[in-house]
């Protein structure tokens, strides 16, 4: 039985799903610890770093759904010199985590080139994936985050430093990026290229810009242009951007001809979409949407491996509780139940609210609608005069010294 039905959100192409295998993406790691010096991904689905969400617990909770990259949330690369005791909880990899993929934010070459130095040398990271996305004013006001790729030399500098400095510990670096700034500043294609003939492993492209934040439609066109752009190289593009299904994901590689796919806000409160990813780019049918009985399951398990993260039950109850709001939606749950979940601290409290809720079907209503954060568009905050000369090499003055944000 396939629930995931092609649907008319980017559909204006016109092409049809055919269903067939997508082929395994490859991700060269020569540290001796992997054989052939790669990870093989079969099924090639990333799962996007997101602050606060995607901790050890959670990369766990959707590998134990689906196959596929998990990355660590963002840390600094200053916070990570500095060994921030917090930031080190943040690249240290759950159980069987296999490769450790740890995504780095830096706005300075030389402080990037030390912080992976530490990863190399201490055997921390076995991939180390650059930031060049964040939309957030508080980053972009500095000119970090999606701002920095305006600034070609700067940008071409990080990651030159950064593909070098790996390359001594057989370390692949990839990249993430936005289309640009605006709708008048897109930089995806050439800062695409840039990073292409710099040596990374691959460059992923959510298509939006950051003045877009997450409003509206992604424009998949941009991940297919990039694809054009970057085939005389043979770097991999993966698109992001409305992956709510599996069949979304498999629409996007076969309209946009990218290698894979980079999954964020999809699997809110929904980690068995890996699971569809698996189905659907495998050419099987997508498993039937679990009940809430099955959900509850995947929710007391979540609280269980946050405890283990964490090493504290009331601070990983605490964490537990946004998600709490995501796995029920949709469902007949009474009021002072949901309250309940909104105030959880302790496994056992979590044990009894579960063990009150009635089992149902799964909403197909909300099944594979958006979810997380639906920041509307604003325009970008930028520093003064920023965009005046893409070829100065800007010094950014940005406190980077917390991670996870």
């Amino acid at each position: 039985m396939t629930r995931c039905k092609p649907g008319s959100h980017h559909a204006s192409s016109g092409l049809s799903l055919v269903i067939t295998k997508i082929a395994p993406l490859r991700l060269p790691i020569a540290n001796g610890q992997f054989a052939n010096d790669e990870v093989v991904l079969d099924t090639p689905v990333v799962l996007a770093p997101m602050a606060g969400i995607t901790n050890s617990a959670f990369r766990t909770l959707c590998r134990e759904q689906g196959a596929g990259l998990f990355v660590s949330e963002m840390v600094t690369a200053r916070a990570l010199i500095e060994r921030h005791p917090e930031t080190m909880r943040l690249i240290t990899p759950g159980v069987g985590e296999t490769p450790r993929s740890v995504q780095l934010y830096a706005v300075d070459p030389t402080v990037v080139g030390q912080a992976i130095e530490l990863l190399g040398s201490e055997n921390l990271a076995d991939h180390i994936d650059l930031n060049f996305g964040c939309p957030v004013p508080k980053v972009t006001r500095r000119g970090g985050g999606a701002a920095l790729p305006f600034k070609r030399n700067l940008f071409s500098a990080i990651v030159g430093t950064s593909v070098k400095t790996a390359a001594k510990y057989g370390i692949p670096v990839t990249v993430k990026m936005r289309v640009g700034i605006n709708t008048d500043h897109h930089t995806y294609l050439e800062a695409g290229r840039s990073a292409a003939d710099l040596g990374v492993a691959w460059v992923a492209l959510h298509a939006r810009t950051a003045e877009q934040m997450y409003e509206g439609q992604a424009d998949w066109s941009r991940i297919a242009n990039l694809v054009e752009a970057l085939a005389p190289t043979g770097v991999p593009v993966l698109g992001n951007g409305d992956i709510w299904s599996g069949a979304d994901g498999l629409r996007m590689v076969q309209e946009t001809g990218c290698a894979g796919v980079v999954v964020g806000r999809g699997c809110l409160g929904r980690p068995w979409l890996f699971a569809d990813l698996v189905a659907a780019f495998n050419g099987e049918a997508t498993p039937a949407l679990p009940t809430l009985f099955e959900v509850r399951k995947i929710m007391y398990r979540h609280g269980e491996l946050l405890v283990e993260f964490f090493e504290s039950e009331g601070r990983a109850m605490r964490d537990l509780r946004k998600h709490m709001a995501w796995y029920l939606k949709g469902f007949s749950v009474p009021r002072e139940i949901r309250a309940g979940f909104g105030m959880v601290s302790s496994l056992g409290e979590l044990d009894h609210l579960l063990s009150q809720l009635q089992d149902q079907p799964y909403p197909t209503e909300i099944a594979e609608a958006p979810r997380g954060r639906r920041s509307h568009g604003r325009a970008v905050s930028l520093p003064d005069g920023w965009l005046n000369d893409p070829d100065e090499f800007a010094t950014i003055t940005i406190d980077d010294s917390v991670s996870g944000g």
